[in-house]
């Protein structure tokens, strides 16, 4: 395949690369502080836009659930933007309030495309109205919290802390309703939940990643993994299910190419 973003390579790392949830477009962000939609077809994969944010190296961008905005976090800012695609307009997030937070890098959009998930600092989990951008509800953690993910219904949040716990939140009443040590982690790194809600993948920085089923997560406090995917040595970067959870992606960004599909 011809490099996705062959008619404007970025000038910094990628931080984001990510499909469109319904159309033939990719988008790509990073340390250039630029956001970049390319149409697939193979054959030329033509620029469709590119949207400048200046003095702000991109952490992570991503589309909204319907595909009509972008979300994009600094990788030292407090506010965040929003790229309206319908309007062709950008609009700085400068302060949610009732949020006290120093940055805002990490961040999750449930499925459902209603809310927003911001991971904050100590533990603290800020949860967003995807439509007017305020603050709902925060949960706290034990510990610090290194990734989350939303359950395929919008219903759960399964949030992943550096001491290698897993905490399983109920969005509507905002409570935890179970916790889980991760067999053998020495600290979390990345969490997916997969399409059909069947397994939960968790990849630690050992590189160790562990796959488990979701009715055994809810259940156990120390349940055992399906599998303990071993391949990666350095840490577990990113883990993501393929949308007929017949793969599993699991990376690292420590070195190259260590990419491994299960």
């Amino acid at each position: 395949c011809l490099p996705a973003n062959q008619e404007r390579l970025s000038g910094g790392k990628l931080t984001t690369v990510q499909f469109h949830p319904s159309a033939q477009v990719i988008l790509t962000a990073g340390l250039d502080r630029c956001v970049s939609l390319f149409q697939v077809d193979g054959i030329k994969n033509p620029k469709i836009q590119s949207i400048y944010l200046e003095s702000f190296p991109i952490h992570k961008a991503c589309f909204s659930a319907d595909g009509e905005q972008v979300i994009a976090t600094g990788t030292h800012h407090k506010m965040f933007y929003v790229y309206d695609m319908m309007g062709g307009s950008i609009i700085p997030v400068h302060q949610v309030r009732g949020m006290e937070e120093r940055f805002v890098r990490d961040f999750e959009v449930s499925p459902d495309g209603s809310l927003m998930l911001l991971t904050g600092t100590s533990g603290y989990l800020h949860l967003l109205s995807m439509k007017t951008k305020e603050l709902i509800s925060t949960m706290k953690a034990n510990g610090r919290c290194t990734a989350s993910a939303f359950t395929p219904d919008s219903s759960k949040i399964y949030t992943y802390s550096k001491e290698g716990e897993v905490f399983i939140w109920d969005v509507k009443s905002r409570k935890c309703l179970h916790r889980f040590e991760d067999e053998g982690s020495l600290g979390g790194r990345c969490i997916a939940v997969s399409k059909n809600n069947q397994y939960v993948a968790c990849g630690s920085s050992s590189g160790v990643v562990n796959l488990y089923t979701t009715d055994v997560c809810l259940r156990e406090k120390n349940p055992k993994p399906v599998k303990a995917i071993m391949n990666l040595v350095t840490a577990a970067t990113s883990v993501t299910f393929n949308p007929t959870t017949e793969i599993l992606a699991v990376a690292s960004k420590r070195t190259d190419e260590a990419v491994k599909l299960v």
